[in-house]
């Protein structure tokens, strides 16, 4: 539930909006042309607004990330050495053997995002851990700096302080820390590699100027250009000590299979990867079915069992099965069916929304056809989770209007428990995914007042 300093702060920014409106509209969208802020030929930020959140409010979602990140760590602990359990992931032949490569540094998430809405009303709920490679981090940064170089926000903290964080020097110091752990020295060149083309390819180059102001020398690459020869991992005569893996695991293998010059140097112990391959584990959407199934409670102390009830949605692995729903057995295929008003279907496997279908969204026959894919293949069924919901200015043909958004506070998780700092996300559609379209990122700002 928004605080009255909250409140009264959002207020204050909408009044100085008023006088302050042509210099935010100007400073946004060209320091965002400038820096090359979009996805594909987007905009990152539509909205002439931060997110502010008080910093009792974010100490709660600290606390409460920190809790569901111990139940993340010990199911992937379990998921190492209990079969079972491990197959309910529905890894195949090559992912099997993909995750026992060792990282070589401890933890493979060293950068990671919770997916999480903070409700109107105080409730807070995680939907999904992104552990593989999470986009983003960097255009919040960016942002942040854009929005505290300008006279309304210049005007703002007369009346409230304002923190941010440097989540790209962040990164950086955890990449670093994770390239020691593995046995580096000093400054390593540096690899960061996607596919060429893909529409966060701005931010690597955010993250680009940021490594190489820190001492690196940096290379992008797509997977094609990488070779591996002489015992080193190299782009033409660049030799690679540390990569900053952006390209997801499950499309390195779908096209290349576990022969690529990243993987056998991986495996050879030439080159640090980070995330390392063992994200494959967390990656899947099933790993919140296992943390919520009660019959996995054991695994977990009272505060973590509480954190789980409170924070993560009721989520299943879709199959036909009798399972619990608040303390009742039930038919999941026909509870599935029978409730689609409260239901969301994803695919295990995919990220950037791909698959998902909100059933209160969906017609009968959509729902249908969408839990018989399900049954055929891999996915999750979770119960729909109230979203974040807030006022923001924007220009609409021309003119200033305040539309409602869709918000969701997503915090970031260092090493595979430290939570800090959170990117956010809005939108106008319940789906709420910037890369998917029609969405705006916007930065984050924590708060209290001069008085």
């Amino acid at each position: 539930m928004p605080t009255q300093l909250l409140k009264d702060a959002i207020n204050h920014y909408h009044q100085l909006l008023s006088e302050h409106l042509s210099s935010t509209e100007e400073i946004l969208f060209s320091s965002c042309r400038k820096q090359n802020l979009v996805f594909g030929q987007r905009p990152v930020c539509n909205v002439l607004r931060p997110y502010f959140l008080d910093i009792p409010t974010y100490n709660f979602v600290c606390r409460s990330s920190s809790l569901v990140m111990q139940a993340v760590q010990i199911i992937r602990e379990q998921l190492l050495s209990n079969r079972a359990m491990l197959s309910e992931l529905d890894l195949n032949e090559q992912e099997h053997e993909i995750i026992q490569i060792d990282s070589g540094y401890g933890a493979p998430d060293v950068s990671a995002r919770l997916d999480g809405f903070l409700s109107p009303t105080g409730e807070f709920h995680f939907v999904e851990y992104n552990a593989e490679s999470p986009g983003g981090l960097a255009y919040g940064n960016a942002l942040s700096e854009i929005f505290s170089s300008m006279p309304i926000m210049e005007e703002f903290v007369k009346s409230y302080n304002v923190y941010s964080f440097p989540v790209r020097a962040t990164v950086f110091r955890n990449l670093l820390a994770a390239y020691h752990r593995w046995g580096g020295k000093g400054l390593p060149n540096i690899g960061i590699i996607d596919w060429s083309g893909v529409s966060t390819y701005t931010e690597f180059v955010l993250m680009k100027e940021l490594f190489e102001n820190s001492g690196c020398r940096v290379k992008i690459a797509d997977p094609n250009e990488l070779e591996y020869k002489n015992g080193k991992l190299v782009i033409g005569d660049f030799q690679i000590d540390l990569v900053y893996k952006r390209v997801l695991v499950d499309e390195l293998l779908v096209k290349f299979g576990l022969n690529h010059p990243l993987i056998d140097a991986v495996r050879d112990r030439a080159v640090c990867v980070t995330n390392s391959f063992g994200v494959q584990l967390l990656y899947k959407k099933v790993i919140f079915a296992l943390i919520s199934d009660p019959a996995n409670s054991h695994f977990f102390s009272n505060e973590v069992n509480q954190a789980i009830q409170t924070h993560i949605p009721w989520t299943r692995k879709v199959k036909e099965c009798k399972t619990s729903y608040k303390d009742k057995q039930i038919d999941l295929v026909d509870f599935i069916a029978d409730n689609k008003e409260d239901l969301v279907l994803k695919p295990n496997g995919e990220y950037g929304g791909k698959g998902v279908v909100l059933g209160w969204e969906s017609s009968g026959e959509q729902w249908a056809e969408t839990i018989k894919n399900a049954l055929n293949s891999s996915y999750i069924v979770q119960e729909r989770v109230p979203l974040g919901v807030e006022s923001y200015p924007s220009i609409v043909d021309g003119e200033l209007r305040f539309d409602e958004r869709f918000s969701d506070l997503d915090p970031y998780v260092w090493n595979g428990s430290r939570v800090e700092w959170c990117g956010i996300r809005l939108s106008k559609l319940s789906l709420l995914n910037v890369t998917a379209g029609g969405g705006s990122a916007t930065p984050m700002f924590l708060l209290k007042s001069n008085s």
